[in-house]
């Protein structure tokens, strides 16, 4: 076992869990940043009565919970998360189409969503293809691209609330949408959503998808990255703004400033979340003295004290 600061917390955790759980799960390698240190506790839930254990695990040992997702939104310190890691399997990775409903699982990845919502002669869903994420996250955190977020066409999302111990529904009303943010809390996981979408011709929905990922070629860098850092100040583009004060190809240790894009900051193969985070933290400074702006990042630090996400 880690050196975890609470060890006899997630000896509870572990006993609680049973089967269910696998100790000091290599956590970065999970996310797209590919960094960062293990999980005290990984879960992977392929039925509802597993999140019960959850539920149950979390209460005895009083530690924090993390749903992991397709772990594209996400930066796990060094040291690692000293919590309970959730990962819904493909058992909650289902599609269902009902005339122009489209209910989808948690685990569902957004790119799948796009092409077979597209072959299936429906529309507005097609931006989906351009983020590396799972439905559940996108729930979460009212995902967005290329005009469109998931405020736009979902109408509700059935919700496991461990606090409570079950399955709750949430109209697309209650979830409090917000640039970037939702009001599903970190003790809530998000098993499926349902969008409403309108009937178009395959053809001109799947030559979007196809532009859409054209654009993403061109102009966003491959590799070992989060997707954005920060979000765009009010009629301001982040980007812009660090182009524009030569930020481009910046480094601290094994994290670089995309050369590319200038508000994605790449990992090396073999780096650490330490660098990362310190460049993400260097560039906000940077911003904030030559042009007035301070910048919030995208991404959830998880482990990093006082930079750390919401998990509870």
């Amino acid at each position: 076992m880690a050196q975890w600061r609470d060890v006899r917390a997630v000896e509870r955790a572990l006993d609680a869990l049973g089967e269910l759980a696998r100790p000091d799960d290599p956590l970065g390698a999970r996310t797209t940043y590919r960094v960062g240190g293990p999980a005290a506790v990984l879960v992977s839930v392929g039925r509802e009565a597993d999140l019960a254990a959850v539920a149950d695990a979390r209460a005895a040992s009083g530690l924090p919970v993390l749903v992991v997702g397709k772990g594209s939104n996400l930066l796990i310190a060094d040291r690692g998360f000293e919590g309970i890691a959730i990962a819904l399997d493909d058992s909650f990775a289902s599609l269902e189409i009902s005339g122009s409903d489209v209910s989808a699982g948690g685990a569902l990845a957004l790119p799948i969503l796009a092409r077979q919502t597209a072959n299936a002669g429906l529309s507005g869903l097609e931006w989906m293809v351009g983020v590396p994420g799972s439905v559940g996250g996108a729930v979460r955190m009212n995902a967005g691209g290329h005009g469109s977020d998931v405020a736009a066409s979902l109408q509700k999302a059935l919700v496991y609330d461990l606090d409570l111990n079950k399955t709750v529904e949430m109209s697309a009303q209650s979830l409090d949408f917000g640039y970037r943010s939702s009001s599903v809390a970190a003790s809530q996981i998000v098993v499926s959503a349902t969008f409403q979408t309108q009937p178009d011709a395959p053809e001109r929905s799947l030559l979007l998808i196809s532009e859409i990922v054209q654009w993403r070629r061109a102009n966003q860098p491959g590799g070992q990255n989060a997707g954005s850092v920060f979000v765009n100040p009010d009629g301001v583009s982040a980007g812009e703004q660090i182009d524009r004060l030569g930020l481009k190809g910046t480094r601290i240790g094994t994290a670089e400033v995309s050369r590319k894009h200038a508000n994605f900051i790449q990992a090396d193969e073999g780096g650490t979340a330490a660098d990362v985070s310190n460049l993400m933290d260097h560039v906000a400074g940077v911003v904030e003295r030559e042009a007035g702006l301070r910048l919030h990042t995208e991404i959830r630090r998880i482990g990093f004290g006082d930079r750390e996400s919401d998990v509870r």
